[in-house]
């Protein structure tokens, strides 16, 4: 199937669910690879052929939302991100829980984000006080996404930018069908609570300490990016942490967060 082709489909169809082409533009390949073994699936021969099937079955758009879901994550996915959290933020959210801290990953996908969350805390907080303790929402739109992050076994690739010493503190080593894979150990999954949620559709009733969206809301047009973050910034405690991606847009002026580090975008709740 020509490439053209798809790029011209994605531009008709992203605007339809309230999506951005421009968040899309370089990633593409990995959504033209869904829908073209969706359109051998349905024994559809053109683009053409596809719009058409979706005027008649208008639920197909559900296949086409699932197809445009990017998933790339690695354990600590931005580094400096990750070394501010554990250097300033993690320590000062910490001294405010009063005994438990409560983060939210939105967007989780295959949870290196959550479990890189849970290795910094055992590395800037827990060793301080045994009785402090960490509770992780890790939530993605992608039920297969959150079997990977059941089962907790990574290819190397995933965990390339993670520190060493963080890689011998958590994994053990385990053949795979592909080669080598590294196993997290149960110590590190167990603050760690995975649930299947749309960032679009209303979120979690407990407040958080500190909520992840990263590279989620890029994707999306400024209408359903603005109901998203309003619902994360809600959802966040007075001196909370929101994180957003670096590729993200700032959030509009009118919600009451306070920017910490604009270049990382991180973000403290008022």
């Amino acid at each position: 199937m020509p490439q053209p082709a798809c790029t011209r489909f994605l531009r008709w169809a992203l605007p339809r669910l309230g999506k951005r082409w421009t968040g899309f533009r370089p990633v593409q390949q990995q959504v033209c690879r869904c829908l073209v073994d969706r359109l051998t699936t349905l024994d559809l021969r053109s683009f053409d052929a596809y719009r058409d099937y979706l005027r008649e079955h208008p639920d197909e758009w559900e296949t086409v939302d699932a197809c445009s879901r990017i998933t790339i994550s690695r354990f600590y996915r931005g580094a400096p991100v990750f070394d501010r959290l554990r250097a300033d933020e993690l320590p000062r959210l910490m001294a405010r829980a009063h005994g438990t801290l409560r983060c939210w990953s939105a967007g989780a996908a295959s949870g290196e984000e959550a479990y890189t969350l849970v290795l910094l805390w055992h590395q800037a907080v827990q060793p301080g006080d045994g009785t402090q303790r960490l509770r992780i929402l890790a939530t993605d739109a992608q039920t297969h996404m959150l079997g990977r992050a059941a089962t907790a076994v990574y290819e190397g690739g995933s965990l390339k930018e993670l520190p060493a010493p963080l890689v011998r503190l958590a994994f053990d080593r385990a053949a795979g069908p592909d080669g080598l894979c590294y196993s997290l150990k149960p110590r590190f999954r167990a603050p760690v609570q995975l649930a299947l949620h749309d960032v679009r559709t209303p979120p979690p009733t407990q407040p958080f300490h500190l909520i992840c969206c990263r590279y989620v809301l890029m994707y999306f047009d400024a209408e359903v990016r603005r109901h998203c973050l309003a619902h994360l910034t809600d959802r966040l405690l007075p001196g909370g942490v929101l994180v957003l991606g670096t590729r993200d847009l700032e959030p509009p002026p009118d919600l009451p967060l306070l920017p910490i580090n604009r270049a990382l975008r991180l973000y403290r709740r008022e």
